[in-house]
């Protein structure tokens, strides 16, 4: 079927593509978390903000891309890819109603966001 905007669709896609592109050749300015297997059970992502009551991951950063790897087992499902300064706002948002102590000794405070708030209209909407 022929698509009268195509070489529009085309060039949207290929800007992204260099986008990435150059995002990957990046050294030392993306964050990667790897998160297995209780992202299936829960159907949650857990960003962690701070831990021992100091700054930690997402509030500590110095990235301009973090890279959430949600796995299951050794094996990798998918890769969520945010902007840092996007996440941050996402976790503000959340922050006082999603927060948990979570990881060794509930040391660590976590935004726990059920995965498919992160593509609801109310997360999405956060400039």
């Amino acid at each position: 079927m022929y698509n009268p905007k195509f070489d529009l669709d085309l060039k949207f896609g290929d800007e992204y593509e260099q986008g990435l592109e150059k995002l990957f050749k990046t050294k030392g300015k993306i964050e990667v978390k790897t998160e297995r297997d209780w992202w299936e059970k829960t159907g949650n992502i857990a960003l962690e903000y701070e831990c021992n009551g100091k700054p930690s991951g997402i509030s500590a950063t110095q990235s301009d891309y973090w890279i959430h790897i949600l796995a299951k087992g050794n094996k990798n499902h998918c890769m969520l890819v945010f902007e840092v300064s996007r996440l941050k706002k996402i976790i503000n948002k959340y922050k006082d109603t999603h927060t948990r102590m979570v990881g060794d000794g509930g040391r660590s405070k976590c935004v726990i966001l059920p995965i498919k708030k992160l593509f609801d209209a109310e997360t999405c909407g956060i400039i």
